[in-house]
């Protein structure tokens, strides 16, 4: 087999083609080496930290870099396709950034399992106003806002005493 061809799922085939299209909308370029960083990000079961990127390029690729790969992880954030999640110095897909016009520098906030490491990006407008007002209250205007909220999710949070439910 040929390491220099990605081999992806269906659905990753199309994301691709979809973050290609947006690129070219706004005359930026998804090269073949971006295309794999971003198909082993959203491919991954999890944020995924660039030296695991460079790993799994290697093993597709060949010889890559380090900063290769930090070359395309800054392209793919600027362009809005991938997030990084500060808190785990990792990178996930920004799906969104396919199927909305949201622009490429939209509010993220993301829900970080402590026990799973799951990560969900959500959109919550009414969060992203209440942050703008409390800054707007104390004289600051916000160009970019990231909030991650650490916790359990459903399936690692332990029931609630008496009520079956979880928290």
């Amino acid at each position: 087999m040929d390491v220099a061809v990605a081999t992806f799922s269906t659905s990753t085939h199309a994301a691709l083609a979809r973050a290609a299209a947006a690129c070219e909308q706004r005359g930026a370029r998804l090269t073949d080496l971006r295309r794999d960083v971003l198909g082993l990000i959203l491919e991954a079961p999890g944020p995924t930290g660039a030296y695991e990127l460079l790993a799994r390029l290697r093993a597709r690729r060949g010889a890559a870099q380090p900063p290769t790969v930090y070359r395309a992880l800054d392209f793919l954030l600027e362009q809005g396709l991938i997030h990084r999640i500060e808190r785990l110095a990792a990178f996930v897909g920004c799906l969104d950034a396919h199927a909305h016009d949201h622009g490429h520098d939209h509010a993220a906030q993301f829900l970080i399992c402590r026990g799973c490491g799951q990560v969900i990006e959500i959109e919550d407008a009414a969060l992203s106003e209440a942050l703008a007002a409390a800054a707007g209250r104390a004289g600051f205007r916000i160009g970019r806002a990231t909030v991650e909220a650490e916790g359990l999710c459903a399936a690692c949070a332990p029931p609630l005493a008496g009520t079956g439910a979880r928290s």
